[in-house]
């Protein structure tokens, strides 16, 4: 029996430590999907336009409280690691890290307050890898790999 100790210790402390260690990875499909669905669809959903477009006008869908469409994966990564790069990543951002210490305009909408807006927050930049405020072209070819976003 004097031998099972050491034994017991060892899986117990392995038991303990795998659930930290082992991070599940989060998916657009399973975590970010149903923030999107829940907090931005209203402005970013169907009856949005898609990205060229609402360049062309951004004033006028701006006033309609619209913006660019970003209702799918393919959609919404063009402003994560696309051509517009980082975009979602600054306006979503809380500010803590920044000189100027002020959220990105679409962080108060993450949630109905300060809690679940964090809780977003932290399921959005778990999903990114490498959360960066960087816009496209200042972004290293190094930063864009590290930039996941799993679908």
């Amino acid at each position: 029996m004097k031998g099972w100790k050491p034994l017991v210790m060892i899986v117990s402390a392995v038991i303990l430590l795998v659930p930290l260690i082992v991070k599940a990875e989060v998916t657009y499909q399973k975590d970010i999907r149903p923030i999107v669905e829940a907090q931005c669809l209203t402005c970013h959903g169907s009856a949005s336009p898609l990205l060229g477009e609402f360049k062309k006008n951004k004033e006028a869908f701006t006033k309609a409280n619209l913006g660019p469409r970003m209702d799918s994966y393919s959609l919404l990564i063009e402003f994560v690691k696309g051509d517009e790069a980082g975009a979602l990543m600054r306006r979503l951002d809380d500010g803590k890290s920044t000189r100027d210490k002020k959220p990105g305009n679409m962080y108060i909408h993450l949630g109905k307050n300060e809690e679940e807006r964090q809780k977003n927050l932290n399921r959005f930049k778990d999903w990114v890898g490498s959360w960066n405020l960087k816009r496209k072209k200042e972004l290293t070819p190094e930063e864009l790999r590290k930039i996941t976003a799993p679908e």
